[in-house]
């Protein structure tokens, strides 16, 4: 049988890491995993599948390769997950490679196929339980693990050092004063109404996305603050490497961050799998049945600010525009109408995309997919087809996508298959057409 493209992509971090297995060790953590992390909810699962493949449609990747159905969300369970329970663990290093390249590059964990199973069986988290079995084996994509190894030693997935996050918040400062002279980022700010909670990208580098929140902050007169410390980032891709005690080291330093500032709420920046390590993943691996602090993402931040009324719009934005529903926060937190206020108050050449809502088609970068580095960048793009097609349909020239993973992955299509748009975050918009008043120019 002829290997496919994938099956040869060099990754030092399954290539080399499979060396040191040996079966008793493999078979020993998937006993592990299979017993006592995830016994009675896998075996629910495994058991009421009946084999019918109605997910198979749902799933961007699948239809992107020609319906091929080792790319089905069934086909890539059937290979990995149903293959362990059925050899009880007894396999070697090169199915848990194979296993590891599927579980990590081929799905995005985004869940849409489960909104088509007739049973409601969560597939993502089958192919999670996979992930969850390579990292315990130390078999995970180089570029992957070399986030978790950020996060585990800088509490941030970037490396940034504590100096350079105060520097880059005093630098940013100073840039959205020069739009609004009384703009600030303050930090450490005791009994703040907000503690605004970005992700690494954006100090490493997307820096203007932290002088835009300071010029919206100021314009909508919030009462907010920002950590001078470690306990800031809150991307968390050790979730999604299947490492969940790092996951519950970064989760717990970032609600002990909130708690010590003493805050009223949090405020998520624009990034969906942010808010879910956040809300769910995190608190519930640290046995927590709430988080201690409500927390609203952005999309909820901005629509609050606009029917409120504390930010007004100018003029409305020109350009014909389309928009990508991140899946941690339309398809898991349902926010697609408010998404859809945001936009049409916002624009004046408002697009929408085919099909929306919970239903849009994941960007094939979230999940970790796009973690996983440059070896795996085509096959992702191969994987996002239908996207590519679905966004030129609408015929916009701008893009906005309120999650950094939508924003980094949305760009690498437009790239891949030439689309000739730029992609936007909602705040890079909202600063340039919300009205300053006048007290606040001088």
């Amino acid at each position: 049988m002829k290997e496919s493209p994938e099956s040869l992509v060099v990754d030092p971090g399954l290539d080399e890491t499979i060396k040191k297995l040996t079966p008793e060790r493999i078979q020993q953590v998937v006993n592990h995993v299979f017993d006592k992390e995830c016994s009675a909810r896998l075996q629910v699962y495994v058991n009421t599948c009946v084999h019918c493949g109605l997910c198979a449609d749902a799933c961007h990747t699948y239809i992107s390769r020609d319906r091929d159905p080792d790319f089905s969300p069934v086909g890539k369970v059937k290979r990995t997950i149903w293959e362990l329970i059925k050899r009880k663990g007894k396999v070697d290093g090169q199915f848990i490679r194979m296993m590891s390249r599927i579980v990590f590059t081929e799905c995005a964990v985004c869940r849409r196929c489960s909104m088509y199973c007739p049973f409601g069986i969560d597939i993502a988290y089958l192919l999670l339980v996979g992930r969850r079995i390579c990292n315990l084996l130390g078999v995970v994509p180089q570029y992957l693990q070399d986030t978790t190894n950020s996060h585990a030693v800088t509490l941030n997935q970037m490396w940034v050092q504590q100096d350079e996050w105060i520097d880059t918040l005093q630098w940013q400062e100073e840039e959205a004063q020069a739009e609004i002279p009384s703009a600030r980022i303050p930090l450490e700010k005791e009994g703040a109404e907000v503690m605004y909670s970005v992700i690494a990208p954006e100090p490493k580098i997307l820096a203007q996305l932290l002088g835009n929140i300071s010029q919206i902050m100021t314009v909508a007169g919030i009462d907010w603050t920002m950590p001078a410390t470690d306990g800031w980032d809150n991307s968390n891709m050790a979730m999604y490497s299947g490492d969940f005690e790092v996951m519950g080291r970064v989760e717990r330093l970032h609600w002990e961050t909130a708690a010590r500032l003493k805050v009223k709420k949090i405020v998520m920046g624009e990034c969906g799998h942010a808010f879910r390590g956040a809300v769910y993943d995190g608190p519930r691996w640290l046995g927590w049945q709430y988080p201690p602090i409500p927390m609203v993402h952005a999309i909820q931040f901005y629509y609050d600010l606009l029917t409120s009324g504390r930010i007004k719009i100018r003029e409305k934005y020109k350009e014909p525009i389309t928009v990508q529903d991140p899946c941690n926060t339309v398809r898991g937190l349902g926010l697609g109408k408010k998404l859809r206020y945001i936009m049409n108050e916002m624009c004046e050449d408002f697009r929408d995309v085919t099909p929306r809502f919970e239903h849009n088609y994941c960007c094939m970068a979230g999940g970790g997919t796009i973690n996983c580095g440059p070896p795996w960048k085509r096959s992702r793009m191969v994987s996002n087809r239908v996207k590519a097609e679905q966004l030129k349909a609408t015929g916009a020239s701008i893009i906005c996508t309120p999650c950094h993973n939508c924003h980094s992955g949305i760009e690498d299509i437009v790239g891949f298959y030439k689309l000739g748009m730029h992609v936007k975050f909602i705040s890079e918009i909202l600063v340039e057409i919300m009205e300053i008043p006048e007290e606040l120019k001088t």
